[in-house]
């Protein structure tokens, strides 16, 4: 099914394609730039350039055909499942494999491994991603849910949708940060001079974070951080624009000798059983990888 956006604009000069990236930060510029050529994206109801310059008032109308199916094909990997009943999957996902497929990777993925392990969730509707509510960034470890049947999932998105559902993460960032208990409050959008990255912007979608201090290592801090909101690299971004970066991320962190990857972990997940409405939750111990880096830097 179509999604579609309706728009009035409010920033006089503003080329179209890039006003809709700035209101839809999710979608990359390219991306926008093919819909409108493709007359998916109107003004005042008429086709419109990519380079047409916006007038406050114009009403512009979005609409994002779903993407065209693509045959995934099963791969044989293992699967550490931590939990599983006739709704759902827990899984404790490794480092360095990325959720779905997407442009840089066709195959290899968690989807892929999952097909092998469960063929029925070729049959949930979204093609590219069945049985995926949430997701986490391919160098992120842990704790990770799947639906196993289309009923789950909607049940488990809506979960996360109102954020009823408890995430933490294991996060070393370089420094002190201070106090120890806090919360970080800043939009999320693309970042203006690197479409490729997000950043706290202004106009950005509304983002949270809370951070406990677990304990300070040298010149570093270890933290359990707890993202309320789902923004795109949201953990990431946020600490970096406290000036706190996590320690291994090539994009947003800093770089250390100790890490091949960034150190974030998804340590904790609570929800609600999809049968019964019972609250459950489930934690993954940090892997080998980020103990040696935690031994090595102390």
């Amino acid at each position: 099914m179509d999604k579609v956006y309706n728009f009035i604009a409010d920033e006089p000069g503003t080329r179209l394609d890039k006003y809709v990236c700035h209101q839809l930060g999710e979608l990359s510029r390219t991306r926008i730039q093919k819909l409108i050529a493709d007359g998916y994206i109107t003004v005042n109801d008429e086709v419109a350039k990519a380079g047409l310059k916006l007038n406050i008032g114009d009403r512009l109308r979005v609409i994002i055909p779903p993407t065209p199916p693509s045959r995934l094909v099963p791969e044989t990997m293992p699967l550490n499942i931590l939990y599983e009943d006739d709704d759902l999957l827990v899984i404790d996902k490794p480092a360095g494999l990325p959720v779905h497929p997407a442009p840089g990777h066709p195959s290899h993925t968690l989807v892929n491994a999952l097909l092998a392990h469960f063929p029925h969730l070729a049959d949930i509707s979204d093609s590219l991603r069945p049985g995926i509510v949430h997701r986490l960034d391919k160098d992120t470890s842990g704790v990770m849910l799947v639906a196993k049947h289309s009923l789950a999932q909607a049940d488990l998105v809506e979960q996360f949708k109102t954020r009823s559902v408890a995430k933490a993460y294991l996060v070393l960032v370089k420094g002190h940060l201070t106090p120890e208990d806090g919360a970080i409050e800043a939009p999320i959008g693309r970042d203006p001079r690197n479409r490729k990255r997000m950043a706290v912007v202004a106009g950005g979608r509304e983002a949270r974070t809370e951070y406990r201090v677990i304990r300070y290592i040298a010149d570093y801090t270890l933290l359990e951080v707890r993202p309320e909101t789902g923004r795109t690299h949201q953990i990431r971004v946020h600490l970096l624009a406290i000036g706190f970066p996590v320690v291994g991320d090539r994009v947003y962190g800093v770089k250390s000798p100790y890490l091949s990857r960034q150190f974030i972990h998804a340590s904790r997940l609570g929800f609600k059983l999809p049968s019964s409405g019972e609250y459950v939750e489930f934690k993954s111990e940090l892997p080998p990888d980020l103990e040696h880096a935690l031994k090595n830097i102390a």
